[in-house]
């Protein structure tokens, strides 16, 4: 089944959407807690990992619930999202289907960080609960790989940059509301610096080099800025998909993966829109969205080529 979530919207503070998102509902339930009508994202993601693991060990759902001493609806259930797993029953599933502790270990993390406080909550008078949602995930990525068709990605964006399209939203917000998120997308850049970094590689188009975001001077220091981010640090690989490259496996859209450390079977595609957008969470989703990208790697210019040629548009801009 096909797990969609509202996320993630282009502007900021939009309340309306609310109601499509619950991020910091946990993935790990303590007594009495209700069930939730639409599982968050890295819940979804855990009871996936569950089923798929049970399915590996030989387990059917009466094997599973034999486990925790609880019908089988229960265990079907957690592997949908629908209700979180204490830590004490995730620990004897994964003992039962033979994890081991290292990756025992890290779908614990995944799902502890659901009920962790976040530095996003401090902006959550500006960030609605969908955005939140995605820096939530982004934050505990071990890698991500994004394509962009016409902007410099958030977490590549300089500040006076980053402001020109806070500037440019039509959703109602004050100044200093916008000020705000540009504060809350310049925190979030704070992942490529941490002590493990992120890992992320990017591929823009070249239109994204050439689309004028508030005026010559903040986009040749944003340029400027790629140049640096490219040459400096080993965590962060950039490519350019140039004009030249023609027809390419991405003409559907910009797209980002995410992948989460030591369970390389998790993993979810976000697709972004203009009202908002989707996360696509299936590993054959999540698989032709990475054989999509191999191709724009294979069709982009090298990293060298590509420096060379943000260089090039930047004395030009």
């Amino acid at each position: 089944m096909l797990w969609a979530s509202i996320a993630h919207a282009v502007a900021f503070g939009n309340s309306a959407k609310r109601k499509y998102a619950k991020i910091f509902q946990s993935a790990l339930v303590t007594e009495g807690e209700p069930m939730t009508d639409t599982p968050p994202v890295r819940r979804r993601l855990l009871g996936a990992s569950l089923r798929r693991l049970r399915e590996q060990a030989g387990f059917t759902l009466d094997d599973a619930a034999r486990v925790l001493e609880c019908d089988r609806s229960k265990i079907s259930r957690i592997e949908t999202g629908q209700r979180g797993i204490r830590p004490k029953e995730l620990r004897e599933l994964l003992a039962e289907y033979g994890v081991d502790q290292r990756r025992a270990d890290a779908l614990g993390t995944i799902a502890r960080q659901a009920s962790q406080a976040g530095w996003w909550q401090t902006y959550g008078h500006v960030l609605d609960d969908a955005y939140q949602d995605f820096i939530s995930l982004e934050a505990s990525a071990q890698a991500i790989w994004t394509y962009e068709a016409q902007l410099v990605p958030g977490l590549l964006q300089t500040e006076e940059y980053a402001r020109a399209i806070a500037a440019a939203s039509l959703v109602a917000e004050t100044q200093e509301q916008r000020e705000q998120y540009v504060q809350a997308r310049l925190t979030r850049q704070q992942i490529l610096t941490r002590d493990t970094p992120l890992q992320f590689w990017a591929i823009l188009s070249e239109g994204a080099l050439r689309q004028l975001v508030g005026g010559p001077q903040v986009m040749k220091a944003q340029l400027r800025y790629l140049v640096e981010v490219s040459t400096s640090r080993p965590n962060v690989n950039l490519q350019v998909l140039p004009f030249a490259a023609g027809a390419h496996a991405a003409t559907s859209g910009p797209f980002v993966i995410m992948k989460f450390p030591e369970a390389p079977d998790l993993g979810v595609v976000y697709l972004e829109g203009q009202t908002g957008g989707i996360y696509l969470e299936s590993a054959g989703e999540v698989a032709r969205y990475t054989l999509s990208f191999e191709h724009l790697r294979a069709s982009a210019l090298s990293t060298a080529a590509t420096v060379r040629l943000i260089d090039e548009v930047a004395r030009d801009t």
